[in-house]
């Protein structure tokens, strides 16, 4: 792997088109997200505390695709909430812009959508109704929201009317559990409402993320809506990977969320794999340990305050390092750094010819399924019932 500084960023970086090599034996065609044309078709889903603009840039910088922000909640936007204004905030490169809101509310999604339109702070909107969270779930939103079909469907047309122009596109799960799966019914709601693509995870709330995501879900959804994009997620740890859940379920472009923590240039593979190309990033651990000064160095940018950015990177080690022979004591060092200097003496006594460890392939971050999921009282009695859960569901700050 050569330039761990990330120069190979000009695939991400059109006007309103992104871009990839431009060689006739690409995989697919591009990803079309209403005036969006998004090549590879490939999206950085929004994880909490991690896809903020450092992380975006830095995944950017690598290859091609659409990269979103980290979630946004509705309320807070509409009441100005500092912290809110300051994640829709996003880097001179950074196009298309792609903010997700969080809702419960039609009509504060509606206004949410409106002000990201019409103040052009956003150039595409995503809806989150995939969040698995007990925190999210236990007061009605994120995953378990798709239950109340009309509830459901009242949410999204008000984000679309909201957005105008904008396009708007859909993040949910298959269901609450097995018992009670949604996507079909939430898919066929969301196409009807106007959204410009849908977006599924392969798992149910209950399941989190443990065990194996059911791509095949995915293939029915796209039978179910051929009218909209649909866009596959879950267990995407590799290039091949992607191409694998394009094949098999027809999925017009992936998702990819966990596969790229501790891993930036996962999109430089799927940029050369949706190319045709065979080429795949193996850096060595002394690229790696570039690559975390770099991302570390973003951070302080992104917050304006260098310990505090270090401190935000600190989460990050355990996954940069994964499957090297980094000793123990070495790597709780470099977990607990205060500063960019220390991070560089700390990385810099690191082992920089020690080559890729094909250990560091597969599942990364948190992956045990649920006992059960939180939901309000009577939340399952009747699927139609259109009362808007307590506004205390978005009581939480902006981030997830």
């Amino acid at each position: 792997m050569s330039d761990p500084s990330g120069a190979m960023g000009e695939a991400g970086r059109g006007n309103r088109r992104v871009t990839g090599s431009g060689r006739n034996d690409r995989v697919g065609t591009s990803l079309k997200i209403g005036p969006l044309e998004v090549w590879p078709p490939v999206v950085l889903a929004p994880m909490a505390g991690i896809t903020n603009s450092a992380f975006r840039t830095l995944c950017r910088e690598q290859g091609g695709g659409l990269f979103v922000s980290e979630m946004i909640t509705s309320r807070a936007l509409v009441e100005r909430d500092r912290k809110t204004l300051r994640m829709i905030r996003f880097g001179p490169g950074e196009t298309p812009r792609s903010v997700q809101l969080y809702g419960i509310d039609p009509r504060v999604v509606g206004e949410a959508a409106r002000i990201l339109a019409d103040e052009g702070l956003a150039d595409h909107i995503d809806l989150n109704f995939g969040c698995p969270a007990p925190k999210v779930t236990r007061r009605g939103g994120g995953a378990a929201l798709p239950y109340k079909r009309e509830l459901f469907r009242r949410i999204v047309r008000a984000a679309v009317e909201g957005a105008g122009t904008l396009p708007v596109t859909v993040k949910m799960r298959t269901g609450i559990d097995d018992d009670h799966l949604t996507y079909l019914d939430a898919g066929r709601i969301a196409a009807e409402e106007g959204v410009a693509a849908i977006a599924l995870h392969g798992r149910t709330a209950l399941q989190h993320y443990g065990g194996a995501a059911d791509w095949s879900a995915i293939a029915r959804l796209k039978e179910a809506v051929p009218q909209v994009p649909v866009l596959g997620n879950g267990d995407i740890w590799s290039a091949e990977d992607a191409l694998r859940m394009v094949r098999e379920t027809g999925c017009d472009g992936v998702v990819v969320g966990r596969g790229c923590l501790g891993r930036p240039w996962l999109f430089r593979d799927l940029s050369e794999a949706f190319n045709g190309s065979p080429r795949r990033a193996r850096p060595t651990l002394g690229e790696v340990a570039a690559t975390m000064r770099r991302h570390a160095a973003l951070l302080c940018e992104h917050l304006g305050d260098e310990r505090q950015g270090v401190a935000d990177f600190r989460k990050h080690v355990s996954w940069y390092l994964k499957g090297f022979v980094v000793g123990g004591p070495q790597r709780r060092a470099i977990a607990m750094v205060s500063t960019l200097a220390e991070l560089e003496e700390l990385t810099a006594a690191l082992d920089p010819g020690q080559p890729w460890p094909e250990a560091a392939e597969g599942p990364r971050g948190r992956a045990n399924p649920r006992s059960r999921v939180p939901l309000p009282e009577g939340w399952l009695d009747d699927p139609y019932d259109l009362a808007v859960p307590d506004a205390a569901a978005e009581s939480d700050t902006s981030g997830g």
